[in-house]
């Protein structure tokens, strides 16, 4: 039986995730709430996927020096 990958985080990781979502919103200029946020729209959205993924690329990069 398969489970969502909700369930499967840990609560420390979904912690630390959802503080990354939302420094990285920050840091591009959207305003996310705790809960949903089903109102942004696909460019909001997407700014702050893709910073998070730039951060993650940077964070890689680092420690691989």
């Amino acid at each position: 039986m398969a489970s969502s990958s909700k369930s499967s985080l840990v609560p420390e990781a979904r912690e630390a995730l959802n503080k990354f979502k939302m420094e990285a919103a920050s840091e591009v200029g959207v305003n996310l709430k705790q809960g949903y946020n089903g109102d942004l729209t696909s460019k909001q959205a997407g700014s702050v996927g893709g910073q998070m993924v730039k951060k993650m690329i940077q964070a890689y990069e680092n420690g691989m020096k």
